[in-house]
């Protein structure tokens, strides 16, 4: 998020305004927060809030990415198709926690309000998707895979069943779907040797 010109962030306000942004996110869903309760919650007033945000889904995205982002490291193990089983493992954990839940409802209340829907692509899921380009690429230098992939494509096929499962048939998302989905994958953008 582009912070607004003016007087810098005071460091202890801005956390408070996001703990209580993510704190009500939790409690009670993205659809109940408003701007009055966040800074209710955080002892600030709306105008603070509004000058640092543009809107509800600009804070409380940031609350939630301030959060989240720690439990979603990148690996680079040396073998793409480790990387991959891990990332997709801990996207899949996290999905399933109760803070990944909160992603089911932002995806769900963006079908309805556009600037969170732009908030959730731009800063949540493109870096994801980023990050698995860099690991993709990482195996296409070292010859692991073929060197004419769709990355983006790939990355469909990859992620794409978790969020099927996810938010359209409620099967699990375990380990051992993990491993069967990415070597059904990686057998048709693995290099053959």
């Amino acid at each position: 998020m582009e912070k607004k010109k003016g007087r810098p962030r005071n460091a202890a306000t801005e956390k408070a305004i996001l703990a209580a942004s993510y704190d009500l996110l939790l409690e009670s869903g993205f659809g109940t927060v408003t701007v009055e309760k966040i800074a209710e919650r955080a002892k600030v007033s709306k105008a603070t809030i509004y000058k640092w945000w543009p809107n509800k889904a600009a804070v409380v995205m940031d609350g939630f990415l301030s959060a989240a982002m720690s439990r979603l490291p990148v690996p680079d193990t040396g073998s793409v198709i480790n990387d991959i089983v891990i990332q997709a493992s801990n996207l899949a954990k996290f999905l399933t926690s109760r803070e990944g839940k909160v992603i089911n409802e932002l995806i769900a209340e963006g079908q309805f309000d556009l600037k969170l829907a732009e908030e959730y692509r731009s800063r949540y899921f493109n870096p994801r998707r980023l990050d698995s380009r860099r690991i993709l690429e990482r195996g296409m230098q070292r010859g692991e895979l073929k060197k004419d992939l769709d990355i983006e494509l790939c990355i469909d096929l990859i992620y794409g069943p978790l969020f099927y499962r996810l938010l359209v048939t409620g099967e699990k998302l375990d380990e051992s779907f993990i491993r069967v989905l990415i070597n059904y994958a990686f057998e048709g953008i693995q290099l053959k040797r």
